[in-house]
């Protein structure tokens, strides 16, 4: 059994997983040889950020499963992917308190004004401005996965309305949030939120879901906060809804287009915060990784479905089998 890895591991790592797979070969490829070597693997541990060639992947027949580094799966859910029998499982949740601190750096930025504080600094002026509050506000949180319970809990004591919209709204709703609706009542969401946080997977049925209509749907005045997937919302129909007003800002970890081009207005928007996509990023983001890789690794050698195995269909897993802790 060959296990091919395209992360950032080091040695230690690597040792690791020998360990929670003692008979297996273990090839770190990095980004430089993933495409070359990917056909060569029975498991692929990682996240390919360059091109690969995934029909020779398919067409050698040797992949068995995927466990992405990552919870966004567009890199590796292709049609053919999708279509066979790999298996494909995610590192969904794992780092929802970092994307959690991630929305919460964005939202009070814009709330407090930071954007125009920062320019004022930068010419030397000490200039007081308005700013806002979020206590009293009602909050709508778009995807109720990992990442959005854990910005709905961190949220909660800060004395405001939560609602949710999810594909699986079926499922418990946590205390946190005060109401949870299918993902098809998001228009009926939108209208009653002051601050909108996007945290829902990209798949055929998200991508441009922001778009001009959508963004009409929104409260006059709202905030939108984006750390899911870019391509979850148009950038010219953003920039129309802050240049027009309809907006008071946004925070963006993502772009529809990554990196953002020098030529965009998102720039200089004073009403907009950037971020490169770091929402997920970690002290610990490796050894967390690869602890849920071994983890899964023994349950997958012992004939145990894996944690957080992904409904190919959807992009993302059921919550049912999200990777809760050590305590499972």
């Amino acid at each position: 059994m060959r296990i091919v890895l395209c992360y950032p591991v080091h040695s230690g790592h690597i040792a690791q997983i020998q360990a929670a797979a003692p008979e297996a070969e273990i090839v770190d490829a990095g980004q430089e040889r993933i495409d070359e070597l990917l056909p060569t693997a029975d498991i692929f541990i990682g996240h390919a950020k360059v091109p690969v060639d995934w029909q020779r992947v398919l067409q050698a027949g040797r992949l068995k499963w995927i466990q992405s580094s990552a919870a966004g799966l567009d890199h590796c859910l292709v049609p053919g992917v999708i279509d066979s029998d790999i298996i494909v499982s995610s590192a969904s949740g794992l780092f929802a308190p970092q994307v959690a601190e991630q929305t919460f750096a964005l939202l009070f930025g814009l709330l407090r004004q930071l954007p125009l504080f920062f320019r004022a600094e930068a010419k030397r002026e000490f200039v007081r401005l308005p700013t806002d509050d979020l206590r009293g506000k009602t909050v709508g949180i778009v995807g109720l996965g990992g990442n959005g319970r854990a910005i709905a809990e961190m949220l909660s004591p800060w004395e405001v309305e939560i609602l949710a919209t999810d594909y699986f709204a079926d499922v418990d709703c946590p205390q946190s949030v005060q109401r949870l609706m299918p993902a098809d009542l998001l228009d009926e969401m939108l209208g009653q939120c002051d601050i909108v946080i996007l945290a829902l997977p990209l798949n055929a049925s998200t991508l441009g879901m922001f778009d001009p209509d959508r963004f009409s749907k929104m409260r006059k005045g709202a905030y939108l906060i984006n750390v899911a997937r870019g391509s979850v919302v148009i950038e010219s129909a953003l920039v129309d809804a802050l240049q027009s007003g309809h907006l008071s800002g946004a925070g963006l970890d993502v772009t529809e287009v990554e990196p953002l081009s020098p030529a965009s207005l998102l720039w200089d928007d004073p009403k907009v915060i950037i971020t490169p996509h770091v929402g997920a990023q970690s002290a610990r983001r490796v050894d967390d990784t690869t602890n849920l890789a071994c983890i899964n690794l023994k349950r997958y050698l012992a004939g145990q479905s894996v944690f957080n195995r992904v409904d190919k269909t959807l992009g993302f897993p059921h919550p049912s089998v999200v990777y809760r802790g050590e305590s499972q």
